[in-house]
């Protein structure tokens, strides 16, 4: 049988000597319960709100990637409609649709004459075509 200096309530080392304060857990009876967290509720909560928004910012996203698509393709058709003139930037066209069934800009607004009104537009300085109505 092993021979012990201490008894076992005394936290003794033959390398640190006395160093009860120095552990960073208890090391008596006496000393305050060491309990530890449940942290899948903490998990859970954090993962469900990180979530949220992560899916808040894709639908932001796909909002304004759907908004970008639509403008496209407005620019595009007017862009490809017929006109005559150079438009000037600032100024409100409108994108008419012929018997043909090709587009055409005028500077008519669609109350002056009967003629399938497809939008009217403007001309921004980046010379993207803006809808108005």
């Amino acid at each position: 049988m092993i021979k012990k200096d201490k008894p076992d309530n005394v936290v003794f080392s033959n390398e640190h000597g006395y160093n009860a304060k120095l552990l960073p857990y208890p090391t008596s009876v006496g000393a305050p319960l060491i309990k530890t967290d449940d942290l899948a509720g903490w998990k859970n909560v954090g993962i469900n709100k990180v979530n949220k928004e992560f899916e808040s910012k894709f639908n932001e996203l796909k909002m304004k990637y759907q908004d970008l698509i639509q403008e496209f393709q407005w620019n595009e058709l007017v862009y490809n409609a017929r006109f005559s003139f150079e438009p000037i930037v600032g100024e409100i066209y409108h994108l008419y649709k012929d018997a043909d069934g090709s587009n055409f800009l005028s500077l008519i607004g669609p109350k002056e004459w009967i003629k399938e009104h497809v939008g009217t537009f403007k001309l921004d300085s980046d010379k993207k075509w803006i809808l108005i109505d």
